[in-house]
């Protein structure tokens, strides 16, 4: 029997049936594994103290989740299923839409992490206000930011700089190259997942950029914001909202100390795309990569220059890797590297020096610090040069890491330039990697990279002899060298 209070609705005690709807879980904050009691060493992923405790709703019945509707999908032959080409979506930003691999998909949902301050949130609203400017409505959730803040920072982003004027069209033309935000712009501080989707049905975006993940949450869970339930849940939301209705998502993610995104990795795998926005604050430069792409390449990058107004692109990134300077000194050389389909080229710094300790020190900025101690050894058995006494120093002009392994043959022609203490001409450049033997191995695509090093003005280039057979000399006025061990190009350089 119920009571008085219960038969008019408003008994505050705790029904039954309710206590059993709500169990406790303990979840892993780094891969979200799932326990039914507490952990000091998650089983998963093997790290310790990770498990929070989060209270958890009760799923469907199996009847419920057994019904279908009658127009539910059924299985078809794989030659019965038709297809439409679907055209992409463009951002705006050359440099974002090579790294998506030509625009943003409909239906995808992309994850986009990074340092706190290091321009995710300016980089998506410049994008949605190019979006917007091409006339494509756009909704912008913020979870941090106020809409007062978001509209500063778009003035900023506009209106920053002093006006040129465009002498064949005598238009006044703002510096920033980014378009004025127009009515199709929708913006909105909201960190409830059901108000967000009310928002959606209001306004039918064509993009939707949240702002970020961490901070949405949902009425069905009792945890708090960014746990590991509440962003599971919000992901998977936020996908059936793409995949249902075509409109492609953009989610900021923030990331953890280790620089990993932070949430559970089920997250990485329910979204299309997860990109990675990285860079030295130092440099003002930034670098955005693909770690996983469902509809291109996670080969490519894209790269930017944080300025007053904004993200600037760079077009051409070896204007910002290649150190300018008058004089030549000793322990520099320069490397083509390739990232995707872009060749670059990297000033390769390296200083060697007598080991004041006992112990040398070997240091490596940019550079895999295990491969440059390979890289040693194999000169000091190869090439006769002992290094093991001497401290040795690495670093990548511009703070970038580059894992290319053509950069073999530039770090340790610096190395023993610095060595000697000779300089290297500017002028040339080095594409080849080096093996435990000595031997100067080919690489992949040396016709990008001396095409490159040719229009950049290099008079020569250092690469494996085994690339004579399939490079034609003739079509470059670079003059190409083969070597086919260490030893050859150190007498090259310095005979």
């Amino acid at each position: 029997m119920q009571c008085a209070a219960c038969a008019r609705g408003g008994c505050r005690r705790l029904n039954v049936n309710d206590m059993a709807k709500q169990k406790t879980y303990y979840f892993c904050r780094e891969c979200g594994y799932q326990s039914a009691s507490w952990l000091g060493r998650c089983p998963e992923c093997g790290k310790f103290g990770t498990f929070d405790e989060e209270v958890v709703k009760a799923t469907p019945s199996v009847g419920t989740r057994r019904a279908v509707s009658a127009n539910a999908s059924l299985p078809r032959r794989l030659e019965e299923v038709t297809y439409s080409q679907t055209s992409r979506l463009a951002t705006g930003c050359g440099e974002l839409d090579r790294v998506l691999g030509g625009g943003l998909v409909p239906g995808s949902l992309l994850l986009l992490g990074g340092e706190p301050g290091i321009g995710k949130s300016t980089l998506l609203l410049q994008t949605a206000l190019a979006v917007s400017a091409a006339g494509h409505r756009l909704l912008y959730v913020s979870g941090e930011e106020s809409e007062e803040q978001i509209k500063m920072r778009a003035d900023r982003l506009v209106g920053s700089g002093e006006c040129v004027v465009d002498s064949t069209r005598g238009q006044v033309l703002p510096t920033t190259h980014y378009p004025l935000p127009t009515d199709d712009l929708y913006v909105v501080s909201e960190t409830q997942l059901e108000r967000i989707l009310e928002h959606v049905e209001a306004v039918r975006p064509e993009l939707l950029v949240v702002d970020s993940i961490q901070t949405i949450s949902t009425a069905e869970l009792e945890s708090p914001a960014g746990s590991v339930s509440q962003i599971r849940q919000c992901t998977s939301e936020f996908q059936h909202y793409a995949k249902t209705s075509g409109v492609p998502v953009l989610l900021i993610g923030h990331i953890t100390k280790d620089g990993t995104l932070a949430g559970p990795k089920v997250m990485e795998h329910i979204v299309d795309a997860v990109l990675q926005f990285e860079g030295d604050r130092n440099y003002g430069y930034r670098l955005l990569r693909a770690q996983k792409n469902r509809f291109g390449s996670t080969a490519e990058i894209g790269i930017f220059e944080m300025q007053e107004g904004g993200l600037r692109e760079v077009q051409n990134p070896s204007e910002f890797l290649l150190s300018r300077r008058d004089e030549t000194l000793s322990g520099s050389a320069v490397s083509a590297t390739l990232e995707g389909a872009r060749p670059m080229f990297v000033e390769v710094q390296s200083l060697v020096s007598s080991a004041v300790y006992g112990t040398p020190q070997r240091n490596a900025g940019g550079f895999d610090l295990r491969r440059m101690n390979m890289l040693l050894a194999v000169l000091e058995k190869r090439c006769g040069f002992k290094l093991g006494a001497k401290d040795v120093f690495l670093n990548l002009a511009g703070g970038m890491r580059v894992g290319d392994p053509a950069m073999d043959l530039a770090v340790c022609c610096a190395i023993l330039s610095s060595n000697v203490d000779i300089a290297i001409s500017p002028r040339v450049c080095f594409a080849g990697e080096l093996g435990l033997n000595g031997e100067v191995r080919p690489v992949g695509r040396v016709d990008q990279r001396i095409a490159e090093a040719d229009r950049l003005g290099f008079e020569r280039i250092f690469v494996s002899k085994y690339h004579r057979r399939e490079v034609d000399v003739r079509r470059y006025g670079i003059e190409i060298v083969g070597v086919g061990v260490i030893e050859e190009a150190f007498r090259a350089l310095f005979a």
